[in-house]
């Protein structure tokens, strides 16, 4: 006698018997592997740039300094550090006081 295969049985009767499937599919497997890979890189990526971001705020912080330290020298010789960074004019007050 003859038996004849249809698609899907051995698994209707593996549920039928209670048979749990012990993987997932290959192409599962891969949609899986795929989206963890994605977001490994992604926070990979996050990673890189907050670095960037902390060099980049660190040396903010060294500009700063730096002006403020040229801010004590026009202090010390121009009596005021205001002064207009697109001419170089010194802004000086009017009735004769000095910024501080």
């Amino acid at each position: 006698m003859a038996t004849t295969k249809v698609k899907g049985t051995s698994k209707k009767i593996k549920e039928l018997k209670g048979i749990k499937p012990e993987k997932i599919t290959d192409e599962q497997l891969k949609k899986v592997q795929k989206a963890v890979n994605n977001i490994n890189r992604s926070q990979l990526d996050i990673g890189s740039m907050e670095l960037r971001k902390h060099e980049i705020m660190h040396n903010i912080a060294g500009l700063k300094d730096e002006l403020t330290v040229l801010q004590s020298e026009f202090e010390k010789e121009y009596g005021t550090y205001d002064i207009d960074i697109q001419t170089g004019v010194i802004n000086y007050k009017e009735d004769g006081e000095t910024n501080s």
